[in-house]
């Protein structure tokens, strides 16, 4: 496939792409353009991308197709800019924002092809230096048309073929729904617990201990970028503030069921939940980046840190985090340890099991 793909942004998204493009079509032509001079300089040292160009508008003559990789209040910059030059005639036009209402609607305008585009993979590193060829496998990579192609669709469908993504196609509205409920809310609802965690500390200061279980795990997606997270809230408010409403009145009648006593309405609250949590796919990628976490039951004696991930290193697994959940002496401890995919996580837990006597178990 003879064509010159233009990224814009060559942060974790866009150079990830970069190198699945390049992996399954080394004959494409791939250039990088990045805000910060150093970040393309790395990009091609690194062979993510073939080469940058600082002229914008020239690359953008040159290309067949372009991938707008940054927040959506920038591809909507860029969008505009577009629209003042002189495109290939059948230049296709793409993005990866994670809302997708306002920059579809404003691309109807204009007389290029435009696919909205939103591979639902993350990490918790972020940048050029964050690259990965295995980001998307098996995420789902959702696709909304501006206007009904489906040739162009699967025209892309085929450029991202390297990602290993499970292809999507919904409606801008539906999608920008469907995230606002999965992904959106459970971020705004994880900071706010956060933030009043910390004003509760100023009265209790033990709080900050105390929350390093259970409740650190359960606000974990609060560690997420500020700026990005800003950008998407700014780009779904109507969704977001009918959904933060149903949010509060659902609140309310908790409060109400708790105030007067209503046992078996908490009950069914909570039975609900689990019934519907424990029907959730394990492991499978969704809105939200899932977590690949192993827990190694483990005796209190020097070195059995080490030893854990020792194993894993001779093994060439990628390991994320690791936390100590509970050590006292003379007991059984957990060590938690997470990884960036399923396939690591289950290779070290036959590594483990295989070399030694500690039991592993995955929730």
């Amino acid at each position: 496939m003879e064509q010159t793909v233009f990224i814009v942004g060559l942060g974790l998204i866009g150079s990830s792409l970069a190198v699945c493009i390049k992996n399954e079509h080394p004959d494409i032509t791939l250039l990088g353009y990045d805000a910060h001079q150093e970040t393309m300089a790395i990009a091609k040292q690194q062979r993510i991308i073939d080469d940058f160009t600082e002229d914008f508008e020239q690359a953008c003559l040159k290309a067949d197709i372009i991938i707008l990789a940054g927040p959506v209040h920038t591809t909507l910059a860029y969008l505009k800019q577009l629209a003042g030059y002189a495109l290939k005639p059948n230049v296709l036009v793409t993005d990866v924002g994670s809302t997708k209402f306002e920059i579809v609607r404003y691309a109807e305008q204009f007389t290029f092809d435009f696919i909205g585009g939103h591979p639902m993979a993350g990490s918790h590193k972020s940048g050029v230096l964050a690259v990965d060829k295995r980001l998307f496998e098996n995420a789902y990579f959702l696709f909304t048309p501006a206007r009904q192609n489906d040739d162009r669709v699967n025209e892309l469908q085929q450029l991202y073929q390297g990602t290993k993504a499970k292809f999507i196609e919904l409606s801008p509205t539906e999608h920008d729904s469907i995230t606002g409920m999965v992904s959106h809310l459970p971020h705004i609802i994880a900071s706010s617990l956060v933030n009043q965690a910390d004003s509760f500390s100023a009265e209790h200061p033990r709080v900050r201990q105390l929350a390093a279980g259970g409740f650190r795990d359960v606000t974990r997606i609060a560690s997420s970028d500020p700026t990005m997270w800003t950008d998407i809230l700014l780009s779904n408010q109507t969704l977001l503030v009918e959904l933060i409403d149903a949010w509060q009145q659902n609140m309310d009648q908790v409060k109400h069921w708790i105030q007067n006593s209503q046992k078996e309405a908490i009950y069914t609250f909570f039975e609900n939940a689990k019934e519907t949590r424990d029907t959730l796919p394990i492991h499978q990628r969704g809105a939200i980046p899932g977590f690949y976490d192993l827990f190694v039951n483990v005796p209190d004696h020097p070195g059995v840190i080490a030893e854990v991930t020792s194993l894993i290193a001779e093994a060439k697994l990628s390991l994320v985090n690791v936390k100590i959940l509970e050590t006292r002496e003379d007991i059984i401890g957990i060590l938690q340890l997470s990884f960036k995919n399923e396939e690591d996580l289950l290779a070290a837990k036959n590594e483990i099991e295989a070399k030694t006597s500690y039991h592993c178990h995955m929730k």
